[in-house]
């Protein structure tokens, strides 16, 4: 969690972790999972044992453990975009408008709104003597909007005011940035705070937080094929309770049988 609690240091009052599932497939929603944790409580927080990118554990082992996460977490959400909303607007996109989907739960969940500060979440700034000192706020705020807290050795600490308004900081799998891009369109939910978005690659194996949303993201969309497969005589050719919606030789024989059903994304290339 070194990056988790590098974004507290920063000043972060909530700390996010996102990542998608389902990208490539052929079928089905593209989902991101969220999973949030406070700053104030990263120092007392361990590692869930066993958590890791959802790739790399089995299906029994992301079931076992998907309650757990949830638990471990402050809030949990997993955004979703439908296959005609894929096909509308692009991959890149419909990724974005999920992940604030998602943030957007995160947020109402723990009752965060546009008049929320740090203060009123418990982000105290602590006055106490620190380092021998008076501790003792000094005047104004910085051009940065931190607060100089000086000491009588001639040190200083900066640090966000209490009633500063609250911040999320968002670390986000792989290179791309497609959540920033999707705030404020047309089709975006307005968030309560928008998130500060960190990208990192392979996030979904260094960072815990963004594991969590891999795993979470990842049962619940599989649950949600395999649902999808069991409640319809007409997608059992299809074998999604096996493919999840990905392209296996079975799911793309059956399209050409059978051509693509009302949940396939026909803008890609299906056979």
């Amino acid at each position: 969690m070194d990056l988790e609690r590098k974004l507290a240091g920063l000043g972060f009052d909530l700390i996010v972790g996102f990542d998608e599932v389902g990208r490539g497939a052929l079928a089905g929603p593209v989902m991101v999972g969220a999973a949030a944790v406070w700053a104030r409580d990263l120092d007392g927080l361990e590692v869930p044992v066993g958590v890791a990118d959802s790739k790399l554990l089995t299906e029994h082992k992301r079931e076992a453990m998907f309650e757990g996460l949830r638990s471990w977490c402050a809030a949990s959400a997993v955004g979703q975009a439908s296959n005609k909303e894929i096909d509308e607007w692009g991959i890149s996109y419909a990724l974005g408008i999920a992940a604030l989907r998602a943030v957007n739960e995160v947020e109402r969940e723990l009752n965060i709104d546009e008049t929320s500060t740090a203060e009123s979440f418990g982000a105290v700034i602590d006055k106490s003597d620190k380092t021998g000192g008076s501790g003792e706020f000094g005047d104004g705020l910085r051009d940065d909007g931190l607060l100089n807290v000086p000491f009588d050795d001639g040190s200083s600490l900066a640090v966000y005011p209490s009633s500063a308004p609250f911040r999320v900081g968002a670390i986000l799998d792989g290179p791309n940035d497609y959540i920033s891009k999707a705030v404020g369109t047309f089709d975006a939910p307005v968030i309560p705070v928008l998130p500060k978005v960190t990208t990192k690659v392979k996030a979904d194996q260094s960072c815990a937080l963004v594991s969590t949303a891999s795993v979470i993201a990842k049962v619940t969309r599989d649950r949600l094929m395999v649902a999808l497969a069991q409640g319809n005589p007409n997608y059992v050719p299809y074998q999604w309770q096996r493919n999840k919606g990905y392209g296996t030789a079975v799911h793309r024989a059956a399209i050409v049988e059978y051509g693509p059903t009302p949940l396939h994304r026909i803008s890609w290339h299906l056979d």
